[in-house]
């Protein structure tokens, strides 16, 4: 929200609420093992760096099965699901 923000102001924000509501878009709430992958993660990446909300996309990636990722964080070019695959980011 806060990148769609920076990139469009509150329509773009109101347009990810719809795409939630329409069930385009879900949310993933972590179970407990992931909160030490995400960690993990973190301090994988420190140099990049990155921060929880990008590690928790990631670990749902993974958990999920899920390359393509809408993101306006060029950071995602460089992460890797599983440590080895490459990200499908759009746009």
């Amino acid at each position: 929200m806060y990148l769609l923000w920076r990139a469009g102001g509150l329509p773009a924000q109101e347009e990810l609420w719809g795409y939630l509501a329409d069930g385009l878009v879900m949310l993933h709430t972590p179970e407990t093992g992931e909160w030490e992958r995400m960690r993990e993660l973190m301090r994988q990446y420190h140099d990049t760096p990155m921060d929880l909300a990008d590690a928790s996309l990631v670990v749902a990636a993974e958990r999920l099965g899920l390359r393509r990722i809408f993101t306006l964080d060029s950071h995602f070019h460089a992460y890797r699901i599983n440590g080895a695959h490459p990200f499908e980011v759009v746009p």
